[in-house]
């Protein structure tokens, strides 16, 4: 009988550390959404492309909000320009994210437009 009310005590002991640290610990949201592109320029504005069944396609899309977006679209994404308003951002292509230092408020990037240039699969506003 003694054994089994030590197990149970740890098993008790073990459920309420785990219960603990799920309240305690910080979870992080992620709200930043899709927003109309228009002449506010505190958004974050981001010129991408994607290529899928051979087409290439524009998009020029604004995001605002702290978090994380996946593009999520099938072939290849990549990104020609971002302007970050009022948010450093970062974006998520070749396996890591980019640069290392989060771009700052009140900036463009630019680079040559041409498939498969600089990958992105993620951007995030900090």
């Amino acid at each position: 009988m003694r054994r089994i009310n030590r197990q149970a005590v740890k098993a008790a002991l073990v459920s309420a550390v785990a219960a603990a640290s799920l309240i305690l610990t910080p979870q992080s949201a992620s709200a930043i959404n899709t927003v109309e592109c228009n002449d506010i320029n505190e958004y974050l504005h981001v010129d991408w492309h994607n290529t899928s069944t051979g087409a290439v396609k524009y998009y020029h899309t604004c995001y605002a909000n702290a978090g994380e977006w996946s593009f999520g679209r099938s072939g290849t994404q990549w990104v020609h320009k971002i302007w970050t308003g009022n948010n450093r951002v970062q974006w998520y292509g070749d396996g890591r994210w980019q640069p290392d230092t989060p771009i700052g408020k009140w900036t463009t990037f630019k680079w040559p437009n041409h498939p498969g240039g600089v990958r992105i699969e993620r951007i995030r506003i900090l």
